[in-house]
C-alpha cells in the first residue's frame, strides 16, 4: 500500500516509516503537521493515511480535522487515526459517519507491532479498526441508556467486537464460540436496537452508531 504518515514526533514518525517499508509498503511522504498532510495527499494520492490527532500549531485537533477533510475530499483514501488518549469527542465524530476504511488506535497500540499492522491492513482493505479501549470507554458512557441497557453481557461483548471492525468469524474465534452463536447474538443486537427491518444501510455500522448517539 501507499501510506502517508502525519506525526509531529520525529522519532515515532521515522520509526513508523522504517517499519512500513520493511513490511513492503511505500511511504511517499511523512510529514509533521496537518497542512503538509493535505498537500501530500493531493500530490501523491495514497491508499491510506496514518495521522496523529494532535499536531502543530495548537496540538489540539488539527490531525482529526485534516482526517475528516480527507474523508470528504478524497473518499477513496483510507484513514487510520492515532491518539495518545481516548479522545471521546473525536472518536465519536470520526465514527459517526461511514466507518468503512476508518480506524482509531491509541498510540500504545503502535508499540504492539502486530496489532498496528493488522489494523493498517484491515483499514487499507476497506474495513474498520477501532482500539478496544476506545470502544470500551464509549460503551461505558451508555450503559444506563436504552436500548443498550436491554442487551445481555454477551450481546454487549459482541457489539464491542463489532465496533472494533471484526467479522463474525473473527468474533467467534475471539470469544471461543461457534460462528452461528455469534450470528444469533448479532441478530439479537439488531432486534433490540430495532434494526431488523432496516434496508439500504449496513446494520453493523448503524448498531455501532446507535450507542454513540445515545
Amino acid at each position: 500500500m501507499r501510506v502517508i504518515l502525519a506525526e509531529d514526533s520525529t522519532l515515532l514518525r521515522e520509526g513508523l516509516v522504517r517499519l512500513l517499508v520493511e513490511e513492503g509498503h511505500t511511504v511517499p511522504a511523512a510529514v509533521g503537521d496537518a497542512v503538509a498532510l493535505l498537500d501530500a495527499v493531493e500530490a501523491h494520492g495514497p491508499d491510506i493515511v496514518v495521522v496523529d490527532v494532535r499536531m502543530p500549531p495548537t496540538h489540539t485537533d488539527e490531525g482529526l480535522r485534516a482526517a475528516l477533510e480527507i474523508r470528504s475530499r478524497w473518499p477513496s483514501v483510507r484513514v487510520l487515526v492515532l491518539s495518545q488518549y481516548v479522545e471521546k469527542k473525536y472518536a465519536t465524530e470520526l465514527m459517526s459517519g461511514d466507518v468503512e476504511g476508518v480506524g482509531y488506535l491509541l498510540k500504545d497500540r503502535v508499540a504492539q507491532v502486530s496489532d498496528f499492522l493488522d489494523a493498517l491492513e484491515r483499514v487499507g482493505a476497506g474495513g474498520a479498526a477501532f482500539d478496544p479501549e476506545v470502544v470500551r470507554q464509549l460503551l461505558a458512557r451508555t450503559t444506563q441508556v436504552d436500548p443498550l441497557s436491554r442487551l445481555t453481557a454477551r450481546e454487549r461483548e459482541v457489539l464491542e467486537h463489532m465496533a472494533q471492525g471484526y467479522t463474525n468469524a473473527t468474533i467467534a474465534e475471539a470469544m471461543h464460540v461457534s460462528q452461528s452463536a455469534v450470528e444469533k447474538h448479532v441478530n439479537a443486537v439488531f432486534d433490540k436496537l430495532r434494526l431488523i427491518h432496516v434496508t439500504g444501510y449496513s446494520r453493523r455500522i448503524l448498531a455501532v452508531l446507535r450507542f454513540l448517539e445515545s
